[in-house]
């Protein structure tokens, strides 16, 4: 059975448009043995050039029926049926689209009688509708209104079986009904996951953990997976048997579990994780004169530096930023290398640290301002973001610019010392790329709150 649909739609920006006008013939290969044709109101406006192509102005649509009114009929009409239009992959996204607006999951098989038609007659120069069923003697009228452009596609649907001699449309349809049993059980995977903040892990029939990732939706994340029409995607598809999921309440805490995980489980579809390629960091030194400097060097794994960057264009853009920001002299950031004078002290924009004419105490103060901006704020601290649930906290521990791990706290828990906080924390390894991430939150303001535990001791 076959449910040939044509919509209208108001145009606009992708998955922003609305249906006006729909029009379903479901059609049993031979008869048409039911059908529903209705204008929608679709709540939002309709483009101009739309008005002039479909003639359906917002006048005609004032008290016509919305689609949530429609929903149930449409349902039922379509029900076991393969969904049929002309560029199916609009229609049915338009569908679907409204749907999704509802909460509910619209799902198909589906048939585009573009794609049939250049198997079945490939003679043929265009393919649009108007062209081709005028090519073929097929009556249309009202062009670019739903009912007439679906009662063409069902002609049209009706001259292709009969030219099916190899059973192209059959082959079609039972692979659309396979693809809709896939669909189905991704679905059901998708409904087991919540849309919030934490950690997705992708398993193969034996419970081995083949992907792992992060989201402050996972719902959604994981939808994207299973819809996908990349390599990546087609693979997760092809293996995936089961999720599992870990709620973290803190996107942060999301992240630091997220590359501690890779590391620990090493999926076969995961990439190095991005953060682990922190390729740069930031040192200080003083040169014979006194002045505090800064450079940009290759990070080692066993280096301390005030901050790190992921690659080199990326570093030299910071601490060109925070050079403007504390007046500091570009020489003396690393930024350049001219013997006589930097660039700003032309431009008066710098006091004159590059030849020695400002006080050596004056610049140091505000490098050691910079310094400040971009590393952690003290040596011990304890950040304080969202918990999985309202009246709970996530809280994160630094020691020794280090970081320890991160555990969970009742709102109303007053945390005292750093010996109750290694009690409650999951221990975590310390790494150049999860003190990345942290200093980004921080700089950034990402994180609730900041607690300097040496105040606190």
């Amino acid at each position: 059975m076959y449910a040939v649909v044509d919509v209208e739609t108001t145009g606009g920006k992708y998955n922003e448009e609305g249906i006006t006008e729909i029009a379903i013939f479901k059609f049993d290969g031979t008869k048409i043995v039911d059908q529903f044709i209705s204008l929608i109101n679709p709540e939002r406006p309709i483009q101009p050039f739309v008005v002039q192509l479909t003639g359906i102005n917002e006048n005609m649509l004032r008290n016509a029926p919305k689609f949530y009114e429609v929903a149930k009929r449409i349902i039922e009409i379509t029900e076991d049926c393969t969904f049929v239009a002309h560029n199916a992959s609009f229609d049915y996204r338009m569908m679907c689209t409204e749907f999704n607006r509802l909460g509910y999951t619209y799902v198909r098989p589906t048939l585009c009688t573009v794609v049939l038609s250049k198997k079945l007659m490939p003679e043929h120069t265009s393919y649009k509708l108007g062209t081709l069923v005028r090519s073929l003697g097929i009556p249309l009228s009202d062009r670019h209104r739903a009912a007439g452009d679906a009662r063409a596609t069902v002609k049209l649907l009706q001259l292709l079986l009969d030219k099916d001699v190899g059973k192209q449309i059959v082959k079609e349809v039972l692979r659309s009904k396979e693809q809709d049993q896939e669909t189905r059980k991704f679905l059901h995977l998708v409904d087991q996951v919540k849309s919030a903040t934490g950690v997705y892990y992708l398993h193969n029939q034996k419970g081995d953990v083949i992907y792992i990732g992060k989201s402050t939706n996972m719902r959604k994340r994981v939808n994207q997976h299973f819809t996908g029409k990349s390599r990546k995607s087609l693979k997760l598809q092809l293996e995936t048997h089961s999720v599992s999921v870990e709620e973290t309440g803190s996107e942060l805490v999301a992240l630091l579990k997220e590359m501690d995980e890779i590391r620990l489980h090493k999926p076969k579809h995961n990439r190095v994780h991005k953060h682990d390629r922190i390729r740069f960091g930031l040192e200080e030194g003083m040169n014979a004169a006194g002045y505090r400097f800064l450079r940009i060097v290759h990070a080692q794994d066993d280096g301390t530096y005030i901050t790190t960057f992921k690659n080199l264009p990326n570093a030299r853009k910071t601490l060109y930023f925070y050079a403007q920001k504390y007046t500091l002299c570009l020489k003396l950031v690393g930024l350049e290398s001219l013997k006589t004078a930097c660039s700003n002290k032309q431009l008066n924009t710098c006091l004159g640290a590059c030849v020695e004419q400002e006080p050596v105490a004056q610049y140091n103060q505000r490098v050691q301002q910079c310094i400040d901006g971009l590393s952690f704020p003290a040596p011990n601290l304890l950040l304080i973001d969202k918990g999985r649930v309202h009246d709970e906290r996530s809280i994160i521990l630094i020691q020794n610019n280090d970081y320890k791990g991160f555990g969970y706290v009742h709102l109303n828990y007053q945390i005292n010392n750093i010996d109750v906080v290694q009690n409650i924390i999951t221990p975590m390894k310390n790494s150049r790329a999860a003190r990345h991430i942290m200093q980004q939150f921080i700089r950034k303001n990402k994180v609730k709150k900041i607690i300097n535990l040496d105040e606190q001791a």
